[in-house]
């Protein structure tokens, strides 16, 4: 069961990578996967969104989205492990 947890984890992560790396390439978001992979990572990144203003043209809020969701994977094994 830890270890659907944990690969659930990783598999949201690497969606939101592949969400933000879709966003240099014109018109990706627009395809079936980008309204998939929208649908399911900006429920995520919304709320860092308003937390944290673009710098520039350079909007870090995923950088720190991910962050947050790598300390949530680390305690959820920190937890797991513990029982």
């Amino acid at each position: 069961m830890e270890s659907l947890l944990l690969r659930l984890f990783d598999l949201y992560q690497f969606a939101i990578i592949g969400y933000i790396l879709m966003s240099w390439f014109p018109g990706a978001r627009q395809s079936s996967i980008g309204h998939f992979l929208s649908s399911i990572v900006e429920p995520y990144l919304e709320p860092f969104r308003r937390i944290i203003p673009p710098i520039g043209m350079l909007d870090i809020s995923a950088i720190v989205a991910l962050f947050v969701l790598r300390f949530a994977r680390t305690g959820l094994i920190y937890v797991l492990t513990a029982f």
